[in-house]
């Protein structure tokens, strides 16, 4: 379904009834990268995927996209869809969404699931990786996009996984350039979020792959330690939806029952 935006259009799905899940999703990702994970939790809860913004059916919305902008596309939708209370799920970039929306609107968050996602903002290392990213696509777009999707499994799972893979470049690729670059840019000035781990009231769960490439496991486990926050670590890399998807269906269910 399609959604206005101050003129810009917006791309959601909204299944199921219950308890109301926030699917969002990660950089150069859609909403369809749920599709393994999404049939198990509308059994029991109403589940909405939204495309953020520059991503899958959702069109951009300027040349950068804060993390902050897309989580006020999500307020925008959730109001529409009259919903008051949800639990959020994001991965990766999705997570950066998520937390942006919980700082925003504490009180209408249920519960928050970190997906490969980190509270720290990026590091100056990691600033400058994206700086050379937004001038490397400007040339060769699609190489890029194929090796960096690539490059977020373990490498012993790329290929175990080399359908999943491609079905996710092919996904990736649908991602026009413009989206790439608004959504690096928005990365690399999010703000450090940490202190909701310590201060926010909701139940919160971080799940993390101890091969993780793009995320460091100290560094995550070190943002959780003595904090409330429920911590499941898989084995694999930053795509424990494709390389530990049964473990993460289960590990969000038994979340979601405990909001």
């Amino acid at each position: 379904m399609q959604f206005n935006y101050k003129g810009t259009s917006v791309f959601y799905t909204d299944e199921g009834k219950g308890n109301t899940i926030v699917l969002l999703h990660g950089f150069l990702e859609n909403s369809t990268m749920w599709d393994g994970i999404k049939p198990a939790l509308i059994k029991r809860n109403r589940v909405v995927c939204i495309d953020l913004l520059g991503h899958g059916q959702t069109e951009c919305f300027g040349y950068v996209h804060t993390m902050d902008l897309m989580a006020e596309v999500v307020t925008e939708v959730l109001q529409f869809l009259k919903i008051r209370r949800s639990i959020f799920v994001g991965h990766s970039m999705g997570g950066y969404v998520a937390l942006a929306f919980a700082e925003e609107s504490p009180d209408n968050v249920k519960g928050l699931c970190l997906l490969n996602s980190t509270t720290r903002a990026d590091s100056p290392e990691r600033v400058q990786l994206r700086t050379r990213a937004i001038e490397a696509v400007k040339t060769n777009y699609s190489n890029l996009v194929r090796m960096s999707i690539s490059n977020l499994f373990r490498p012993k799972n790329r290929g175990l996984f080399q359908e999943e893979i491609n079905q996710v470049k092919m996904e990736a690729l649908k991602t026009p350039l413009q989206g790439y670059i608004a959504a690096q840019e928005g990365m690399k000035i999010r703000f450090d979020r940490e202190a909701l781990l310590h201060f926010s009231p909701y139940p919160k769960l971080l799940i993390l792959g101890k091969k993780d490439p793009v995320l460091s496991y100290e560094d995550l486990v070190d943002q959780v330690n003595g904090t409330s926050v429920q911590k499941i670590e898989l084995p694999d890399g930053h795509m424990s939806h494709i390389e530990n998807q049964q473990e993460v269906i289960n590990g969000l269910q038994e979340f979601v029952k405990g909001c």
